[in-house]
Formats: C-alpha cells, sequence, structure tokens
C-alpha cells in the first residue's frame, strides 16, 4: 500500500513516517465501508479508496510540516469521498460536487467519532464549491490536495496509456 508518486510504503514498520501516518488511520483503515470503496473508480483508474490514501498521506505530510493538526487531517481526507454509490449512474438532487461532501460527513459520522477539523474538511473539501469556506487551516490544506491528486491521478493514467500505444506501435506489446 502506498500513495501514488510516493516510494515509501507505508505498512512497513521500520519506517517511522509511514508508521505515524498509518496510526493516524488506524482506526477507519481496515472498515468494511473503507474497503468497499475498492470497487469505486475515482479518477480515470484509480480506485475511490486510493485516492483517499492520497489525498490522506499528501495532507498528513502538509499539514505535519506545517505543525498543524496532521491526524485529523489524515482521518478526513481517508473518509472525504466516502460515498458508497457511482456517482455517474446515480441520480441525486444536487449536482454530484455538491452532494457528495455532505454524503461522506453522513456516512463518516456513521462510523467514528469526528471532530470539528474533520468534520469541516470534509464538507468543505470541494471549495470553492462548497456551500461555505473552510474554516481550518487543514482544511484548505485537504481541498488543495484533493485537487492536486485527481490532476496526478489522471497524469498517471494518461501517461500509462501513452507508454502502451508506443509499446504497441513498436510490436512490444499486443492488443
Amino acid at each position: 500500500m502506498k500513495a501514488i508518486w510516493s516510494k515509501r510504503r507505508l505498512i512497513n514498520n521500520e519506517d517511522e513516517l509511514a508508521k505515524e501516518f498509518m496510526e493516524c488511520i488506524k482506526d477507519i483503515i481496515h472498515l468494511d465501508e473503507m474497503k468497499e470503496l475498492d470497487n469505486f473508480v475515482q479518477h480515470c483508474n484509480t480506485s475511490r479508496l486510493q485516492h483517499s490514501l492520497n489525498v490522506a498521506y499528501y495532507s498528513f505530510l502538509w499539514a505535519k510540516k506545517r505543525g498543524l493538526d496532521y491526524k485529523s487531517v489524515a482521518r478526513a481526507g481517508m473518509l472525504h469521498d466516502l460515498y458508497l454509490y457511482d456517482w455517474r449512474k446515480v441520480e441525486t438532487d444536487q449536482h454530484h460536487a455538491f452532494h457528495h461532501p455532505k454524503e461522506a460527513l453522513k456516512n463518516a459520522q456513521m462510523l467514528t467519532e469526528l471532530n470539528d477539523i474533520e468534520k469541516d474538511a470534509i464538507v468543505n473539501h470541494m471549495w470553492p464549491l462548497s456551500e461555505s469556506c473552510p474554516k481550518y487551516k487543514e482544511s484548505y490544506i485537504l481541498s488543495w490536495v484533493d485537487k492536486y491528486c485527481a490532476v496526478a491521478e489522471v497524469i498517471v493514467q494518461g501517461y500509462k496509456a501513452v507508454a502502451r500505444l508506443k509499446m504497441f506501435s513498436k510490436g512490444v506489446i499486443s492488443e
């Protein structure tokens, strides 16, 4: 298990930073609802679970470096897209961008107790599209990292597709 573009294996008892990150999310990472996120595509071929892990890890790093509440932002990163439906197929009262943060917060609150930073970061992670501005620095970090990871996940998939096309055109692989 690792975050996209990271060389650090997160399940590594000899890596202090990996242990510290996993300690932040240990009570939620193994929940059945979290595992179910692996069955939903988020961006290109990236699962929603992988996307959430990416957002949690990079938010953790950024908050830790700045002396902020890295545990809360890591937990919120894991929970920010906790909705168990394919948004491309299910219609809701509001556009997905406005609906899913509230759905994720509701689902997260059913699974675990959340502090104010975690709640705010989850419900406002789509800022500036959210109904309110984030109240905490950690919430802004999560919002920015979510956007960064979405772009990174699309770029990685695009890079893989281009590499595959090049190999196909050179006869290295067949369809």
